[in-house]
């Protein structure tokens, strides 16, 4: 395994796309790493300030540090590249190529990727996440008639953070219900999710992993133990078969991967990219 080595993150705006796509290639490599994220590097004097604490990092280490950019400006990614460290540019690798095969200049615009070009797209997102915290956990069950996608689960499978994801990356307006005592004991689709089914989406969980996470909550308790957690799984995933419901174990899926397969199952608009 490579020793621990600090990763930059350096962008002109939020640098959200810049650790995206640099934690993407890291996680192809067995290492240790200390990311740094440095948003907003907008000018010679921030560039200079970031050329500063890259190259303070790499006399601590007896290795180069590894720099991710997205700065937009051709003149301050010339005054990046002074830095010694390891420079990957995702611009210059593929906005060149493009410009190329385009037949047309980029516009060189800072901040179209997570600025307010689109207050649409905004309004949208902002719309999607505003009905994912109304929806969530069985709160206002009177509007699922909304919804793209009503996830259902027991008590803590990952219900509401994969709203939320849904909500904020693809503008989809997803609610979700806990599945309770009586509806385990039913072994039926409940009956306000009934007109709603052809948009249920199930979740389950390894009793292990679920009782952690309860734990966590609500120590030494009998909603914690792992004998009320291999029940509720048990209920919730015959109940699952018997309506022939679509569903996901969310033990080893990241919310990424996990708000793929239900967008592709689903056939979800995805109306933010």
């Amino acid at each position: 395994m490579a020793g621990n080595r600090s990763v930059f993150f350096v962008s002109d705006r939020t640098g959200i796309t810049s650790e995206t796509l640099g934690h993407s290639l890291l996680t192809q490599f067995p290492m240790d790493c200390q990311p740094v994220s440095l948003p907003f590097t907008d000018s010679p004097q921030a560039v200079d300030a970031a050329i500063e604490r890259i190259e303070a990092a790499g006399q601590d280490s007896t290795q180069r540090p590894i720099v991710f950019s997205t700065i937009i400006d051709a003149g301050l990614r010339n005054r990046l590249r002074r830095v010694n460290a390891v420079v990957f540019d995702f611009f210059d690798t593929f906005i060149g190529p493009l410009e190329s095969e385009l037949g047309m200049e980029s516009s060189h615009t800072v901040g179209q990727s997570h600025g307010m070009a689109d207050p649409g797209a905004y309004n949208l997102r902002m719309d999607a996440m505003n009905y994912a915290l109304s929806a969530d956990d069985g709160a206002v069950v009177t509007h699922y008639d909304q919804a793209d996608v009503v996830l259902v689960g027991v008590s803590r499978s990952g219900k509401t953070p994969t709203c939320i994801y849904l909500a904020l990356h693809y503008g989809i307006f997803a609610a979700n219900y806990p599945l309770t005592d009586d509806d385990l004991l039913s072994g039926r689709l409940p009956e306000v999710l009934r007109p709603h089914r052809h948009h249920v989406y199930a979740l389950t969980i390894r009793p292990e992993r679920l009782a952690q996470i309860r734990g966590e909550r609500r120590p030494n308790s009998r909603y914690a133990s792992l004998r009320q957690c291999q029940y509720e799984v048990a209920r919730s995933e015959g109940l699952y078969h018997q309506e022939k419901l679509p569903f996901s174990d969310t033990t080893t899926k990241s919310i990424e991967e996990l708000a793929a397969t239900i967008i592709q199952t689903c056939r979800l608009p995805r109306r933010l990219y």
